[in-house]
C-alpha cells in the first residue's frame, strides 16, 4: 500500500503541483524520524498525567510547537497533528505506575480537600432549613412575640439596672487596696482578707438582688454574667498584683530567681491600666497588652450588621422553634422514656443552631468590635474547638478568655503548691460549674443543680475520650462522641429540666 503527499506549490511561489509517491518503509522512517521530538516529551508527561485526554492535550501542542517552528508546512499541519495525537499514548504505555488510595478511604480521608463537599453541606442545610422555615410558617403561623425582648417586667427590672450601675465601685474598692499596700499601709494578709472582702461581696450583690425581685429571666442572666466577669476580673487584678509585688520586693532584696530574668517586675498600681482592663476583652490583668494602629471603622460598622442579624436569627429560632417545642413537652425525667428522647432529639437541632449563633455572636463579632475599639491586639478569643478529638481539647479551645483564666489563676497554682494534675483539673471544672449554675439557677430562681451536674459529668467524658484517643490514634472518635453530647444529650436535656421546673415553680407560687 502506497501513501502520497500532495504539496500545493502555487500557494509558496505558483509552480506546479508536484506530487511524490513513497513507499511503506519509506513513509514509516519519515514519520519515525518526525514524531521522535514530540514522542519522548509524550513518554515524560505520560508518567505524570492520570487519564488519557491530559495526554492528548498535551500531544496536540506538541504537534502545534512543530507547526510553528517549520517543519510542516500547508495542509499536511493537520494530517500531521492528527497523527501525533493518534501515536501519543499508545496501548504499550502503562496507565497504573504508583500505588494509590480511595479518596474516602480511611487512611487518605484527611489528607484531601472537602471543600466541594463542604459546599455541598451548605446547599443542602439551606435548603432543608428553607423548606422547614415555611412548613412551620404554613403550620403555626408567626409566633414570635416583642416580650422577648422587650417587655413591661423587662422595664421594671429597675434593681437589677441599678446593681449593675453601682458593680464598678468593687473595681475602683480593689484599686484603693493596691494603692494603700503600694504605699505600705497594708500589711500581705490584710491585702488579701479585703480582696477576698470586695470580690465576694461583688458576687453575691447581684445574687441577693435577682433573688430579691421577681425579675425577667433575661435580665437576671444578663445581669449574672456581668457580675461573673466582674468577679473574674477583680481576682485575676488581686492575683497579678500579689504576685507582682512579691516578684518586686524578691528584686529589691537580690533574692530573684533566674526563672524571673524575663518578668516585668515593676510593681506600679495605675488606674488607668484597670480601667482599661475592666473594659477590655480579656480577664487576665496585665499592665499593658499587645496594641493595633488604629481603629477600622468601617470594619466595626459591618461587625455590628452582622451582631444585628444573627441576633434576629437567634430570636426567630427560639421563639418560632424552641418555645414550641419546650411547650409541648413533658418533664424527661417523668413520664414516657419515648415521648421524653422524642423530644429531646427534635429540640437538639434549633437548640445547636442558636447556641453557634451565640458563640458567633459573642466570641467573634462582639469580642472582636470590642477589641477593635481599644485597639486591643491580643484576639484568639478562640480556636478550632470544632476539630476537638477530646472533651478536654474542646474545654481548651472553645473559650479562651476563661481558659486563659482558669490556667494563670486556678491550675498552675494548684501545680504550685503540690496538689496532682488530676485534682488540679477537678477544681477547674468545680469552679466553672459553680459559676454555671449561678448563671443559670439565681435567674430562674431554682436550684436544682442540674447546669452544675451536667459540667461535672464532663469529667467522666474527659477520661474517656482521652482513652479513646490513645486507644484509636489518627481517628475522630472522640470528637463524634463529643457532638453527640454536645449536640443531644447535653443542652436540649438541661433546656428542658430548667424549664419544667421553672414551669412547676410558677404553678406552686401561684
Amino acid at each position: 500500500m502506497a501513501i502520497s503527499d500532495s504539496l500545493d506549490s502555487s500557494s509558496i511561489g505558483g509552480a506546479t503541483t508536484a506530487t511524490t509517491t513513497m513507499s511503506d518503509s519509506d513513509r514509516n522512517l519519515s514519520l519515525r524520524k518526525r514524531q521522535r521530538p514530540a514522542a519522548i516529551r509524550d513518554a515524560n508527561d505520560v508518567a505524570e498525567l492520570d487519564n488519557s485526554a491530559t495526554a492528548v492535550e498535551a500531544s496536540t501542542e506538541s504537534a502545534n510547537s512543530i507547526a510553528r517552528s517549520g517543519k510542516m508546512i500547508g495542509n499536511g499541519d493537520n494530517h500531521a497533528a492528527g497523527l501525533d495525537i493518534k501515536f501519543a499514548y499508545r496501548p504499550s504505555v502503562p496507565a497504573h505506575r504508583r500505588i494509590k488510595e480511595s479518596p474516602l478511604s480511611s487512611d487518605a480521608i484527611f489528607k484531601q480537600s472537602h471543600a466541594g463537599l463542604f459546599n455541598l453541606c451548605i446547599v443542602v442545610l439551606v435548603a432543608v432549613n428553607s423548606r422547614l422555615i415555611i412548613e412551620n410558617l404554613m403550620k403555626y403561623g408567626w409566633l414570635i412575640k416583642t416580650g422577648f425582648w422587650f417587655s413591661s417586667k423587662s422595664l421594671s427590672d429597675w434593681p437589677l439596672l441599678m446593681c449593675c450601675l453601682t458593680l464598678p465601685l468593687f473595681p475602683l474598692s480593689a484599686f484603693l487596696v493596691e494603692k494603700l499596700a503600694q504605699r505600705n499601709c497594708l500589711s500581705d494578709p490584710v491585702v488579701v482578707l479585703l480582696h477576698v472582702i470586695i470580690t465576694t461581696a461583688a458576687i453575691l450583690y447581684p445574687v441577693f438582688v435577682i433573688l430579691r425581685c421577681n425579675s425577667a429571666f433575661l435580665s437576671g442572666v444578663t445581669l449574672m454574667l456581668f457580675a461573673c466577669i466582674v468577679w473574674l476580673k477583680l481576682v485575676s487584678y488581686a492575683h497579678t498584683n500579689y504576685d507582682m509585688r512579691a516578684l518586686a520586693n524578691s528584686a529589691d532584696k537580690g533574692d530573684a530567681s533566674s526563672s524571673f530574668v524575663n518578668v516585668d517586675c515593676s510593681y506600679d498600681v495605675s488606674f488607668k491600666s484597670l480601667v482599661y482592663f475592666m473594659v477590655a476583652p480579656t480577664l487576665c490583668y496585665q499592665t499593658s497588652y499587645p496594641r493595633t494602629a488604629s481603629v477600622r471603622k468601617g470594619w466595626v460598622v459591618r461587625q455590628f450588621v452582622k451582631l444585628i442579624i444573627f441576633t434576629g436569627v437567634m430570636g426567630f429560632i427560639i421563639e418560632q422553634y424552641i418555645n414550641p417545642i419546650v411547650r409541648n413537652s413533658q418533664h424527661p425525667l417523668k413520664g414516657n422514656l419515648l415521648y421524653a428522647i422524642e423530644r429531646v432529639l427534635k429540640l437538639s437541632v434549633p437548640n445547636l443552631y442558636v447556641w453557634l449563633c451565640m458563640f458567633y455572636c459573642f466570641f467573634h463579632l462582639w469580642l472582636n468590635i470590642l477589641a477593635e475599639l481599644l485597639r486591643f491586639g491580643d484576639r484568639e478569643f478562640y480556636k478550632d474547638w470544632w476539630n476537638a478529638k477530646t472533651v478536654e481539647e474542646y474545654w481548651r479551645m472553645w473559650n479562651m478568655p476563661v481558659h486563659k483564666w482558669m490556667v494563670r489563676h486556678i491550675y498552675f497554682p494548684c501545680l504550685r503548691h503540690g496538689i496532682p494534675k488530676g485534682a488540679a483539673l477537678l477544681i477547674a471544672f468545680t469552679v466553672s460549674a459553680i459559676f454555671h449554675e449561678l448563671c443559670i439557677a439565681v435567674p430562674c430562681h431554682i436550684f436544682k443543680f442540674w447546669a452544675f451536674i451536667g459540667i461535672m459529668f464532663q469529667v467522666p467524658l474527659v477520661l474517656i475520650t482521652n482513652y479513646l484517643q490513645n486507644r484509636f490514634r489518627n481517628s475522630m472518635v472522640g470528637n463524634m462522641i463529643f457532638w453527640c453530647f454536645f449536640c443531644i444529650f447535653g443542652q436540649p436535656m438541661c433546656v428542658l429540666l430548667y424549664y419544667h421546673d421553672l414551669m412547676n415553680r410558677g404553678v406552686k407560687t401561684k
